[in-house]
């Protein structure tokens, strides 16, 4: 064991605070997992609409680049990669040597959301994950009125 470990504490007994297990379960994720961690951050309009802040991407979304080579480009995403952890975005193309083009995997961390494709299934998430809903709710407060009626008995 390294002797400088950062600092980090882990509270959870249950959960192993080490790199090799970690990079083990990232990269041995199933499906259903990498979606969850090839998500994107939703653009500032989107968040100012929704009061979401990230998204899994997924074929229809519209997203800019925001890192890397191809910073300042934008598409429709027209695959999500999960084997090799990348989408393809349509008109982010190179050349092979070949002559023939190819698609350029983007990482999806290195993507802004600009425009959500949007079904029953995803307006879901959306609800489930609006911050503004929740904190109106007031996360099991208790109002002068169920004081009130908590006497009553």
């Amino acid at each position: 064991r390294s002797q400088y470990w950062g600092g980090r504490m882990k509270f959870s007994p249950s959960v192993s605070s080490s790199r090799r297990k970690a990079r083990k379960a990232h990269f041995n994720a199933p499906s259903s997992v990498r979606r969850i961690i090839m998500s994107s951050a939703l653009s500032s309009e989107l968040r100012k609409k929704y009061h979401v802040r990230s998204m899994p991407v997924r074929k229809d979304d519209e997203v800019s680049v925001v890192r890397g080579t191809y910073k300042g480009r934008e598409g429709k995403v027209i695959q999500c990669y999960r084997k090799k952890w990348v989408i393809h975005i349509d008109r982010i193309t190179r050349e092979k040597q070949s002559g023939a083009t190819v698609q350029v995997g983007i990482h999806p961390s290195k993507c802004v959301i600009t425009k959500l494709k949007l079904d029953k299934d995803r307006k879901n998430i959306l609800e489930r994950k609006n911050k503004e809903a929740k904190s109106a709710k007031g996360k099991g407060k208790f109002t002068e009125q169920d004081v009130a009626m908590a006497d009553v008995d």
